[in-house]
C-alpha cells in the first residue's frame, strides 16, 4: 500500500473524529474546517491510487468530488442549501452506480441486492413520508431510488469481482444517509452525528480504495 494513501487515510479518520468532538461541542468554526479537511482528503486519496488511470477510477472520482460538493452544502440548515446537497449526493450515487456498471457484474447478485435494497428503500421511504413536507417528497423518493440502484449495483460488482469493498462502502454510504435524514426530517439530535458521521466517511474511504 503506497505511504501516502495509507496517511490520507489516517488524516481522513482523524479530521472525521475531530467533526464528531466539534459537533458534541458545537464548535461551529471547528466543525466547518475539520469537515471540509476530511472530505478533501477522500478525494487526494482518490487521486493518490491513481483515479485517473481507469474509467472506473475516474467515476468513483467524479463521485467523490460530488460528495465533497454535497458536504460543503450541509454546512448551511437553509432549505435551498439542503435541496443543493440532497441534489448533489444524488448524482454521487448514480455516479458510483455507474462506476460499479463499468465492471463485471454477478446476475445472481444484481437480483438478491435489488430485492435487499428495494425492501429497505420502501421502508425508509414510508418511515420519512410523514415528516416530509410537499417540496422534499420527490426530492427524497428520487434520492432513495438513486440510493437502491447504487447499492444494488455495488453488490453485483463486488460478487463478481470478489473485492467487498465497493459493496461495504455503498451500503455504509446509504446508512450514512438515514442517520442525516433523521437529522434533518425527524430529529435534530447529536447521536445522529455521532454515528452517522463516522459511516459516512469510513464509506467514502472504501470506496475510493476500491479503485484498486
Amino acid at each position: 500500500m503506497p505511504w501516502i494513501a495509507i496517511a490520507l487515510t489516517i488524516g481522513c479518520l482523524l479530521a472525521a473524529s475531530g467533526l464528531v468532538v466539534a459537533e458534541s461541542r458545537n464548535l461551529g468554526a471547528a466543525g466547518v474546517l475539520s469537515k471540509v479537511a476530511a472530505s478533501t482528503t477522500f478525494v487526494l486519496l482518490a487521486l493518490s491510487l491513481h483515479a485517473a488511470a481507469s474509467t472506473y477510477g475516474q467515476l468513483v472520482l467524479l463521485a467523490l468530488v460530488l460528495s465533497w460538493i454535497g458536504d460543503v452544502f450541509l454546512l448551511g440548515r437553509r432549505s435551498v442549501l439542503f435541496l443543493s446537497g440532497l441534489g448533489s449526493f444524488l448524482l454521487a450515487h448514480v455516479a458510483f452506480s455507474v462506476a460499479f456498471a463499468t465492471g463485471a457484474l454477478s446476475t445472481s447478485a444484481f437480483l438478491v441486492g435489488l430485492i435487499f435494497a428495494s425492501a429497505i428503500g420502501v421502508i425508509t421511504l414510508r418511515w420519512l413520508w410523514g415528516w416530509l413536507d410537499a417540496p422534499y417528497k420527490v426530492a427524497v423518493a428520487a434520492y432513495v431510488v438513486a440510493i437502491v440502484a447504487m447499492c444494488t449495483m455495488a453488490i453485483a460488482h463486488s460478487a463478481a469481482s470478489q473485492s467487498w469493498l465497493a459493496a461495504v462502502g455503498a451500503v455504509a454510504f446509504a446508512a450514512s444517509d438515514i442517520s442525516v435524514a433523521r437529522d434533518r426530517f425527524v430529529v435534530s439530535a447529536f447521536l445522529n452525528k455521532a454515528w452517522g458521521l463516522p459511516v459516512y466517511y469510513s464509506a467514502q474511504l472504501l470506496l475510493a480504495w476500491s479503485i484498486t
